[in-house]
């Protein structure tokens, strides 16, 4: 077989590849076409280094572009370094802050390195929009302009909200289409991947190319995955998020932490159960045949295993029934030398401290706030015992507990000086 072909594809194929973890294929008639080919495709997919992590709402393309991969076609990743430093206004309301070279090109580093726990390094060539942009001129940016006009970037829904609320959009915002589309054209892509908020600039590609002389890129769209909160979209910022390079302990609980309203559509967008399987989980779950948390272990472990291996997601599930299930402390725990001294206040002539700040110190939490927040939600405890204030005893040696699987242990640094 001619190494510039992909695979012949069966029907089986089409279905995998077209129908599941699948919002939208434009135009799926010609992307059919495309794939019994056999031509070796060349699969877009982009990204913009403002943010270094990838978490699993991320996974739900990449997995798409392996099982592309998996038949001989080609995944080109676009570092956005350029449009990076303007901004993606997608969902906010607000312009972004430029970022500066050196931060896009930490971030990339970072995110090239989560990229390919999912994606073949080896079947992926990586592009540069600096490759491109870098030579281009006033002349070519006036040039690119002309092909659109200010009514068909206003189509674009959160330009049309910000513009009819009467928010500000900066012509570099209008730029940003405009630049994410020219990739296409400089990489020559057949399909483009992204999530269904990036509908408008990925259509935007596929008629820059037409204006250039080649062949529309297909447009891929596949759904949004929701946070392990169960209502918003995941995201960081939300922080109902699971990171692709989180701890297999962290990743395992997070999972389990899910509601069940959520069981099905993270084993059809994360795992590679077959289609019959699911309707047999589908089914359970309606009959109540089978308790939820059965099969959110089953999906625990499997997200685990392709993110590390077997044996880091058994392990991950032996941890998970010892300290969340059986409320057992683990064997090792992360020592922290604080001086108790500095953090002691009088309570009741008792002497005390205070917990919201001892947590910061610990790194148990990011913010005094968010002790605050878990302290109130009974989520804290010292040596088993729950925590109703920000003020309680701490002794060198107690054991902190936050949540069902942060840890540490407080060894009084006044006693070492």
């Amino acid at each position: 077989m001619s190494v510039n072909k992909g695979k012949v594809i069966t029907d089986f194929d089409v279905n995998l590849l077209l129908k599941r973890g699948v919002a939208e294929i434009l135009i799926e008639d010609e992307m059919v076409e495309l794939l019994r080919s056999g031509k070796k495709l060349r699969l877009k997919e982009g990204f913009d280094p403002s943010s270094p992590d990838i978490h699993l709402g991320h996974m739900v393309a990449l997995k798409k572009l392996r099982q592309f991969q998996e038949l001989g076609h080609q995944v080109i990743l676009i570092v956005g370094d350029w449009t990076a430093q303007i901004g993606d206004p997608s969902g906010i309301s607000v312009t972004r802050p430029m970022l500066s070279q050196e931060q896009v090109q930490a971030n990339a580093e970072t995110y090239m390195k989560q990229f390919f726990k999912i994606v073949d390094k080896s079947r992926a060539e990586v592009r540069w929009q600096s490759e491109w942009y870098g030579n281009f001129t006033l002349s070519n940016v006036i040039q690119l302009t002309s092909k659109f006009t200010v009514a068909q970037m206003l189509a674009r829904e959160d330009f049309s909200n910000r513009y009819n609320a009467g928010q500000p959009i900066t012509i570099t915002e209008l730029l940003y289409p405009l630049l994410q589309a020219y990739d296409s054209v400089a990489v020559r892509a057949d399909v483009e991947f992204g999530g269904t908020d990036q509908k408008f600039n990925l259509l935007v590609g596929r008629e820059l190319q037409s204006t250039a002389g080649q062949n529309p890129q297909q447009v891929f769209l596949v759904p949004i995955l929701t946070g392990t909160d169960g209502t918003m979209k995941m995201s960081k910022s939300l922080g109902n998020y699971i990171g692709v390079t989180e701890l297999p302990n962290e990743i395992y609980g997070k999972a389990m932490s899910i509601p069940d309203s959520l069981i099905l559509e993270y084993f059809e967008l994360l795992t590679d159960y077959s289609e019959k399987e699911l309707e047999v989980f589908r089914q359970e779950i309606k009959d109540e045949t089978t308790n939820p948390m059965i099969l959110k272990k089953r999906l625990a472990r499997d997200i685990v295993s392709q993110l590390y291996d077997q044996t880091a997601a058994n392990e991950a599930e032996e941890n998970f029934a010892k300290l969340v299930q059986n409320r057992e402390i683990p064997d090792e725990i992360p020592e922290y030398h604080i001086s108790i001294s500095e953090l002691t206040t009088k309570k009741d002539g008792k002497d005390s401290i205070n917990i919201s700040k001892l947590l910061v110190l610990t790194k148990l939490v990011k913010s005094r706030s968010e002790a605050s927040r878990l302290i109130a939600q009974d989520a804290v405890s010292i040596n088993g015992e729950n925590i109703s204030g920000n003020i309680a005893l701490v002794k060198s040696g107690s054991i902190i507990r936050v949540g069902k699987r942060r840890f540490a242990k407080i060894v009084n640094s006044d006693n070492l000086k």
